[in-house]
């Protein structure tokens, strides 16, 4: 059985594809037993992207597993692609899962991500399930590039936010942001609790960019199939945050939901309220309060 028997190809943008799968209620794609792939990216709905201008392509992720890889490259090829060049956003699993499917390509990430998948590449290949080989990317940038495709121009740019080594497209002609897990909905996973000062910092710079919608790798099918969130979305992410640091001595906040926790925000339409990320706003509230995040 293909892995990607529920992945769905939408087009937000003329040239701009999004790959989503997941968020299909009692339904796993690996095992019942806790897991990555289940857990942490199929069940909160994850998508992968490409911009295709002629035939060029820029894939920005991997996706969730080889086979999605392949299925993203079908689907290039079926509309005339020969060339594609790869962004990751970030190292963690969900994001570069099915780089061995693009290991004919370049990869490009900034220096900070390539360093991190070399320290973690045994811990990715312990994962459940295994990501084996670890391909690695075959350049890098610090800071911010552009790259064209075709006849596209696309911003790359660095932000310490949700992981230390995140890439986020900005596609000038359009105003969209391609985040990655900078920003998250229903709301922003904390992997670095250490940092989360400096992703506020970061936030607020996020929010100086020059964005009309934002297109994230978890988030509402309906939303990003339309064309993306808008910019309110980075300001309900940066108020979580603060308001998680506010309350964090407070004992109360364990029993509050999350639900109720950012009513306003789902009340504005900034976000949209989806009932697993209960689990994720529990373990931000642990991991704040000392326990170790999940890798």
């Amino acid at each position: 059985m293909s892995l990607t028997e529920t992945m769905r190809i939408h087009q937000p943008y003329p040239g701009i594809f999004a790959y989503y799968d997941g968020r299909i209620a009692g339904k796993r794609l690996h095992s019942d037993a806790p897991n990555w792939l289940d857990d942490g990216a199929y069940g909160l709905g994850v998508a992968s992207y490409a911009i295709v201008s002629g035939a060029e392509a820029l894939v920005y992720d991997t996706h969730i597993s080889l086979d999605h890889a392949q299925a993203i490259r079908d689907h290039l090829a079926s509309l005339g692609v020969t060339a594609i060049r790869v962004v990751l956003s970030h190292w963690h699993t969900d994001h570069v899962a099915g780089n061995a499917g693009f290991a004919d390509c370049p990869i490009l990430s900034n220096k900070l991500t390539f360093e991190t998948l070399q320290r973690k590449r045994a811990v990715l290949e312990a994962k459940d399930p295994p990501i084996r080989p670890v391909i690695m990317p075959t350049e890098t940038f610090e800071g911010e590039t552009m790259l064209t495709v075709g006849a596209i121009n696309v911003r790359l740019l660095q932000f310490d936010i949700h992981s230390a080594d995140g890439t986020v497209l900005l596609l000038p002609h359009l105003g969209v942001l391609l985040a990655g897990d900078t920003l998250e909905d229903t709301v922003t996973y904390i992997s670095e609790p250490e940092h989360t000062g400096r992703h506020i910092a970061e936030l607020d710079r996020l929010a100086t960019l020059n964005v009309t919608r934002i297109l994230p790798n978890h988030g509402a099918e309906d939303v990003i199939a339309a064309g993306g969130y808008l910019p309110s979305l980075i300001t309900a992410t940066r108020d979580y945050l603060k308001r998680l640091l506010a309350r964090l001595n407070d004992p109360a906040l364990s029993d509050e939901s999350l639900e109720s926790f950012v009513a306003a925000d789902i009340a504005s339409g900034a976000i949209h309220y989806f009932a697993p990320y209960e689990t994720v706003h529990s373990q931000n509230i642990a991991v704040l309060r000392g326990a170790e995040p999940d890798e």
